[in-house]
């Protein structure tokens, strides 16, 4: 069942307001609809045809292929739902029964852990809403879902922001799942990026349920549209024929600045739905009366990569208690510069630690590509010599000496084997958050970049009707390839871009060099200061990385950070470490944050299984965070104490993984297992 709320109780004070007016059921008691919220649906699952968690495909139906569409050229609102529900569940968990779907994680698998025979259907409601200033260029979506078995007497919520660049589902296969299996509301955001494909043929935009529609027909109800009057769209689209824009590279409005406050929104949200369910009638026979809030409702930040960073960033900005604990994995983090902390790995200083995230993309978008290139086709390591950029007389050596450089630059040894499967995630990460950070418009065509659909020979194609009609199930925030505009020979995907410069297939390294340059405001190959065009642009990036830097400062919150020593698109030194130091800094003794880092764990748990002997997934880890996250607020169980976890591979994908490879989190570590701080430095053990 599917219908649409009527907001109500404007004008009233806010439930934020009311939270500590205690249990006196006064008229200001009343529950009162955020004002940034639009219209509210809701819709009822029964947990057998369909349900909160996996849209009626159960375990088996995640593990399976996607369903098809009845009519692929429009599929339904149920259909997109299902299939958004299985592409964003597997693009952040490892499927693979051996790696440990069905049996460590799973809808099968209840909140104790135990594996059942049963698909782990959840019931309940969900609730969906736009959060917008009234301009309709925001429209961040938010959603809750509400599980039958939310008990308001031990009631919980749990953030879901989502990972990446993702829509709306984007964490429901990690904090989602954990707060539906243990009778949680969880509390999503899509970050103000998720899904927003504009296709420029058709003047074409997602709403905010996925279906398709014109921009003029959408109006304030489009998930994204570009800045741009018909007339210069309809230009661009003539001189650059086939590009995509999408919202998180191309809204100018640099969404990273408000994950937090949108995450704090999320709840905000819940806390609306849940005294509208659970709060008594009002004396005007309409309205709800508060019943939960803050003081006795348990609320916890939780998600992983950009939506742990928004998770963080949220408690950062909590001054009205809205959460309870964090419990985050992976951290998409950017902590403010500081001298005053320090890392140390094994009793050696890491220089630069605390690094920007476009800093270390656009060094690794130099130096990736080298790693993965092959014999006949080593042009980005032999323009990077040329230029200065690199050292060594072959190819082997010129890939060594590109290694090197990104382990001085943060990466641990750990990710080494990592790197070549990197490349294209570091060009795309580069790419769009030059032109999120810059505030750019995708006419603004950055260091010669653009995105669309490309053919075998890497020129730019059309994308379909088809792709178009299924894009909010499809994709996952970015869309499209990246396109070298200014290649020799005219645009081509990046990988097969020929630099002016060299006149060398070096994928597009031209490009890359200008990004880079964004970074640092200088030259990369000269080390001169940028002048003109460039300069200002460079300040308009690094102006934008500023807005989205944190504090480190908790406020005293209990918090749990898990991360994989081999992370490669986030490197533990410039993220999780870094951040545990700033907020020494900032709390000092105050501090209740956590870290936990896990040995043989990555960004990407698809790598258990593709890389079985190098890789575990970190996802269990993230669910025993939060199991102890939960203890901690709900009985008072002391947090664990920071630590290294040394986990141990499997000698194959055939066998399957079990708690041999993945030891617990030890409530007292032993001393070589520690980690510690010595004032404002943070010692890890090798």
């Amino acid at each position: 069942m599917r219908k649409h709320i009527m907001r109500s109780g404007a004008g009233l004070s806010t439930l934020l307001a009311l939270a500590g007016c205690g249990s006196d059921h006064t008229a200001e008691d009343l529950n009162a609809v955020p004002a940034y919220l639009g219209a509210i649906t809701r819709t009822d699952y029964d947990g057998r045809s369909n349900d909160l968690l996996t849209a009626g495909l159960g375990k088996t139906g995640l593990a399976a292929a996607a369903p098809a569409y009845a009519d692929p050229g429009n599929p339904t609102l149920a259909e997109l739902r299902r299939n958004a529900i299985h592409a964003n569940y597997r693009a952040v968990l490892d499927i693979a029964a051996n790696s440990g779907y069905g049996t460590f994680y799973g809808p099968n698998v209840d909140a104790a852990g135990n594996a059942g025979t049963g698909e782990g259907l959840v019931a309940g409601s969900e609730y969906s809403a736009y959060a917008d200033d009234g301009s309709g260029r925001q429209n961040v979506t938010l959603m809750v879902q509400v599980p039958a078995s939310f008990n308001p007497e031990r009631a919980c919520i749990v953030t879901g922001t989502s990972s990446g660049s993702r829509g709306i589902y984007g964490a429901i296969g990690s904090a989602g799942e954990w707060g539906l299996k243990n009778g949680c509301a969880v509390a999503y955001a899509d970050k103000g990026s998720g899904t927003g494909l504009y296709t420029f043929d058709d003047d074409g935009v997602n709403l905010q349920n996925g279906v398709r529609a014109g921009r003029v027909a959408a109006g304030r109800n489009a998930s994204f549209a570009p800045d741009l009057s018909d007339a210069q769209r309809q230009a661009y689209a003539s001189a650059y024929p086939n590009r995509l824009a999408f919202k998180h590279a191309h809204s100018q409005q640099n969404p990273e600045r408000e994950w937090g406050k949108v995450t704090l929104q999320a709840v905000e949200f819940a806390y609306y739905v849940l005294n509208e369910r659970y709060g008594t009638t009002a004396r005007d026979g309409q309205s709800h009366l508060v019943r939960l809030t803050p003081k006795n409702t348990i609320t916890i930040a939780s998600s992983i990569s950009n939506g742990a960073g928004a998770a963080l960033l949220a408690a950062q900005l909590d001054t009205k208690g809205l959460i309870s604990g964090v419990a985050a994995s992976e951290p998409q983090i950017q902590p403010s510069p500081s001298t005053a902390y320090s890392v140390r790995q094994g009793g050696a200083v890491v220089t630069g630690a605390g690094r920007s995230l476009f800093d270390y993309s656009t060094y690794a978008a130099l130096y990736q590509p080298c790693l993965a290139s092959s014999a006949g086709n080593a042009g980005r390591c032999t323009a990077l010599v040329a230029k200065g950029l690199l050292n060594g007389s072959d190819l082997a050596t010129q890939q060594q000496d590109a290694l090197k450089r990104l382990q001085a630059y943060g990466w641990l040894p750990a990710s080494d084997a990592l790197q070549v499967s990197h490349a294209g995630t570091n060009i795309l990460v580069a790419v769009t958050y030059a032109y999120a950070y810059g505030k750019f418009s995708v006419s603004d065509r950055v260091c010669g970049f653009s995105f669309a659909q490309t053919d075998a020979n890497g020129s730019p194609v059309a994308i379909s009707a088809l792709q178009k009609a299924a894009s909010f199930a499809a994709q996952n925030g970015i869309v499209g390839n990246v396109v070298y505009e200014d290649a020799v020979g005219g645009a081509k995907v990046y990988t097969a871009g020929v630099s002016p410069s060299s006149n060398l297939a070096d994928q597009s390294l031209d490009g890359f060099l200008c990004l880079r340059s964004l970074a640092t405001g200088v030259d990369p190959v000269t080390g001169a200061a940028l002048q003109g065009t460039l300069a200002a642009q460079s300040q308009r990036v690094r102006a934008g990385v500023a807005e989205v830097q944190a504090s480190g400062n908790l406020r005293g919150k209990p918090a749990i950070i898990v991360q994989g020593r081999s992370d490669t698109l986030i490197p533990v030194n410039h993220a999780s470490r870094a951040y545990l130091g700033l907020n020494a800094v900032v709390e000092g003794v105050g501090s209740k944050l956590r870290y936990i880092e896990v040995t043989n764990a990555n960004h990407f748990d698809s790598f258990a299984s593709a890389l079985p002997t190098q890789v575990v997934p970190l996802h269990v880890y993230l669910f025993r965070a939060l199991d102890a996250m939960y203890a901690h607020l709900r009985t008072g169980q002391a947090l664990p104490a920071s630590q290294v976890v040394r986990t141990q591979v499997r000698s194959s994908a055939s066998v399957p993984i079990s708690n041999a490879n993945l030891p617990a989190i030890a409530a007292t570590p032993i001393a070589g297992n520690l980690i510690s701080l010595t004032g404002a430095t943070v010692n890890v053990p090798d």
